[in-house]
């Protein structure tokens, strides 16, 4: 049985270079590049054939720079009950981390939308429609389908919204956020109209 490069030996040193070109990667992708393995092996002072050993493929390097969120939720201690106050509170945190780290989300959109049809989609699912889910789950003994406008909100007001409302539409990055609330919001009002509308015509 093969043992990959980073479990062999040496495993402290070894993680300490692998977290020394993840940031350097993360770094050139703030400053607008989206670097090759050799990119970030130059950036980090590390040799190139050291940094392949690690990284394979330039596919494999962004995906490890891909940002994440360590806590299992958005929402503050003591959240309010109302679904439409924990929506706003979800969707303010979660754009400030889509804009926190813009530049590693959109290398991997780009990635993507450049990859072949025999790979997977670069973009991982992410945690975005959980935190949502739990902003509205006050919602679940409504009759509302949650799990459907959770997909729907992430949906309008992710990665993809954002660089569309700053490269097209041109909104100030300082308004996003409330766009993107505001989005979320009136969502969240037609799902609750469009269900009162089928209980009605039920009746």
């Amino acid at each position: 049985m093969t043992v990959p490069y980073e479990e062999s030996g040496r495993r402290e040193q070894k993680g300490r270079t692998r977290r020394l070109l993840v940031e350097a990667t993360r770094q050139l992708l703030a400053s607008g590049v989206t670097p090759r393995v050799e990119d970030s092996a130059a950036e980090a002072g590390i040799s190139r054939t050291t940094a392949y050993r690690y990284f394979p493929t330039q596919r494999e390097l962004l995906l490890a720079a891909y940002p994440e969120i360590e806590q299992g939720t958005l929402l503050p201690a003591g959240a309010p009950d109302d679904p439409a106050e924990r929506l706003d509170k979800v969707m303010t945190e979660l754009t400030r981390f889509n804009l926190e780290h813009e530049a590693q989300l959109r290398a991997a959109l780009r990635l993507s939308l450049e990859g072949g049809g025999h790979e997977k989609p670069f973009l991982r699912k992410g945690r975005a429609i959980g935190w949502i889910e739990e902003a509205l789950s006050p919602l679940h003994t409504s009759g509302v389908d949650v799990k459907r406008l959770a997909i729907t909100i992430r949906a309008a007001t992710g990665i993809e919204a954002l660089i569309w409302l700053v490269d097209i539409a041109g909104v100030p990055r300082s308004q996003v956020a409330q766009r993107m609330r505001w989005t979320a919001r009136a969502l969240l009002h037609y799902a609750l109209e469009d269900h009162l509308r089928g209980k009605h015509k039920r009746t």
